[in-house]
């Protein structure tokens, strides 16, 4: 097992297959793209796997893979089944924009994935255009149909609520769980590598965050009710409108503190051992595979060295040195 020096248990391992993304969401990625990192940076499918198997030695159960965009990685099927065959590992699951989901779907319920996280941040089409720089949300829609029908369940529709510009659809993507078993859940911005100007017609960075509390006033004519949320639900907090089928979530790094119950570290792409999303510290497994030294050993460097809690804040922006798309979410 991996407990660190606060007596927290590790059992989840987020894995950023790529930095690549098809898409250019305000908020994750700057209007020219960023430069990619040289594939001969990136860990191979091997080099995966390998971490992975020091992981469920470890006692991690789950993984989730991550980008960029998991999916326009060339191997991600044969991957997701090699991971799916470790012994010990319980559940390979996948955060995704759906833009490729469609295709996608059944082969990686075939090789062992579980389930998927989908991002939808808006349900007007040319809003979400203008969100992700150029992604069709009828892509999403088709994707989200092809999850369900190859049993990629439960549906989570992750959403990161800006002031100024999705925030007046709260209801509206909270009412998505009245007659579908969609877990919908809400999530703070948080300043990662976000905080420049993001062009004409966005809000400025100051006038861009909405806390929690603010979302639960305005979802107030709801009666939300406290609810267990589905397999995997992670940091959110979790609710159901009366007779709804699905639930509402709630993620706030920055409103409401979840660091008390961190149960996961983060691989990037290119090989480092990220033990807390709102810190720049990071163990390079990369050094480690290529020295022969046991894997084993990056996990316990990055449990002794996971804080108690990030340090993120308004007025404290940090790891400028990697955008969202970098870390993996």
């Amino acid at each position: 097992m991996l407990v660190d020096r606060f007596g927290r248990t590790v059992d989840y391992l987020r894995i950023s297959l790529t930095d690549r993304c098809n898409l250019r969401c305000v908020y994750c990625m700057p209007k020219d793209g960023l430069r990619w990192q040289a594939l001969v940076d990136q860990l191979s499918v091997d080099e995966i796997a390998r971490v992975a198997e020091a992981a469920a030695a470890c006692g991690v159960k789950r993984i989730r893979l991550t980008g960029g965009e998991p999916l326009v990685h060339p191997q991600i099927v044969d991957l997701v089944r090699r991971l799916a065959s470790i012994s010990g590992m319980e559940e390979i699951s996948l955060t995704t924009n759906a833009m490729l989901l469609a295709r996608l779907a059944q082969p990686l319920a075939d090789a062992g994935l579980k389930r998927v996280n989908i991002s939808l941040d808006t349900l007007e089409a040319g809003k979400f255009q203008r969100i992700t720089r150029g992604g069709e949300i009828a892509r999403v829609w088709k994707g989200i149909a092809a999850a369900e029908g190859a049993g990629l369940l439960p549906i989570k529709l992750n959403t990161v609520i800006i002031r100024g510009l999705n925030s007046d659809e709260l209801l509206a993507l909270a009412r998505l769980t009245l007659e579908n078993e969609w877990h919908v859940r809400f999530i703070e911005l948080m300043p990662i590598g976000n905080v420049q100007d993001w062009g004409e017609g966005f809000p400025q960075p100051d006038a861009r965050y909405l806390s929690v509390q603010e979302m639960k006033q305005a979802l107030a004519d709801l009666w939300l009710l406290p609810a267990d949320g589905p397999a995997g639900n992670g940091p959110a907090r979790t609710f159901r409108i009366p007779g709804g089928l699905g639930t509402v979530g709630f993620i706030s790094p920055l409103g409401d503190h979840f660091c008390s119950t961190c149960n996961r570290l983060r691989l990037t792409a290119d090989g480092k051992l990220r033990p807390c999303l709102g810190s720049s510290d990071e163990v390079s497994v990369r050094e480690t595979l290529h020295s022969g030294r046991p894997l084993e050993d990056c996990f316990e460097q990055a449990m002794a060295r996971k804080p108690r809690r990030h340090e993120m804040s308004l007025q404290m922006p940090v790891a400028a040195e990697r955008r969202m798309s970098q870390i993996g979410g």
